[in-house]
């Protein structure tokens, strides 16, 4: 297969060619996939896109018209492939249905330490000599009751650390079943989970079911002084909502992996006065608030699942015909979680 990798980061270079093991011709470039540069798809069998690349209509029409019939993504999540339009255009599309849960699951709990007990803000004081403790004071997380919005690979993940520190584990999922094997956990709707909980970690893809599924109606529902996490995908939350509920006091603690603007400010950097988003800033301003660029999955175990699932499709891909070929998205219920 002749493959276009984009959006491709150093630290993603040698995962990805020591899983190609040269069986493919992949070219790799750092620019993101848009309608300005499509054309440089021209030529080759497969795009291979990472989150923030747009596959939206216009573009997959552009590579159908370059010939190109596949698409890989280097993630769980699709949000970013129009399907319908891949379907209609013969394009077989294909995702990364798992690689290492730990990653985003133990980042989502260290949001959670950090925003706890404090920790940028600690740091920040020590290494100006300042070791007064008066505005560093936490809580114990033993006993708390933290709210799992989604019990997919990840949320299960999530939980079974949880449960070291004794949380009250409430979970509202609907497509998951109570499976009697899985113990500590207590299934809720999700208005008992956002009115009862102390912690609320978000880990649903973004579909138009969950697309702003914690707005301010949700967050009036809320324990004031809540703590919300979301490592899943930027859309979930209506951050304006959110940020006025942190300028009310009702969320007390906000960690962020994800933002819904995030496409063309994460995975880069800016000089001063470039890229600035108005909103991403006002966030920033709150010392009770944690935000990383989209770096939940990125530990060497993920990046080395990611690296061998992608060629692992594009080996399907060789080997079947289209209709034949067994690569395909990987099943995502509507509060399954991705990274």
């Amino acid at each position: 297969m002749k493959a276009l990798i984009y959006s491709t980061k150093e630290f993603e270079k040698a995962s990805l060619q020591n899983a190609n093991q040269q069986k493919h011709d992949i070219t790799i470039t750092g620019k993101p996939l848009n309608m300005d540069t499509v054309k440089m798809a021209e030529g080759f069998d497969v795009v291979v896109l990472f989150t923030n690349d747009d596959a939206s209509e216009p573009v997959l029409r552009a590579l159908n018209d370059l010939g190109v019939k596949y698409v890989a993504t280097r993630s769980v999540g699709v949000d970013h492939i129009n399907l319908k339009v891949a379907a209609e255009l013969g394009i077989r599309v294909a995702n990364v249905p798992h690689y290492s849960p730990n990653s985003v699951a133990e980042h989502t709990v260290a949001l959670m330490m950090a925003l706890n007990r404090k920790l940028i803000m600690a740091d920040t004081k020590a290494h100006n000599y300042q070791f007064d403790l008066s505005s560093l004071i936490g809580f114990d997380m033993y006993q708390k009751t933290v709210g799992i919005v989604g019990l997919g690979t990840i949320g299960k993940v999530v939980a079974d650390i949880l449960k070291g520190f004794g949380c009250k584990l409430l979970v509202y999922d609907k497509y998951a079943e109570e499976a009697d094997d899985y113990e500590g956990v207590t299934f809720v709707t999700l208005n008992e989970l956002l009115a009862t909980s102390d912690i609320i970690t978000l880990h649903a893809p973004l579909t138009e079911e969950t697309k702003y599924m914690i707005t301010k109606e949700q967050i009036d529902k809320m324990k004031t002084g809540v703590m919300l996490i979301n490592t899943s995908r930027g859309g979930l939350i209506k951050t304006e909502d959110v940020l006025q509920g942190l300028r009310e006091g009702k969320i007390g603690y906000l960690g962020l992996d994800v933002y819904e603007n995030e496409r063309g400010i994460f995975f880069k950097n800016h000089f001063e006065t470039e890229g600035r988003d108005e909103l991403l800033t006002d966030l920033l301003n709150f010392n009770n608030v944690i935000i990383t660029g989209h770096q939940a999955f990125l530990t060497n175990e993920a990046l080395t699942n990611i690296a061998d699932k992608t060629i692992q499709n594009l080996d399907e891909w060789q080997l079947g015909t289209p209709e034949e070929c067994n690569a395909k998205v990987g099943k995502i219920h509507p509060l399954e979680e991705l990274q």
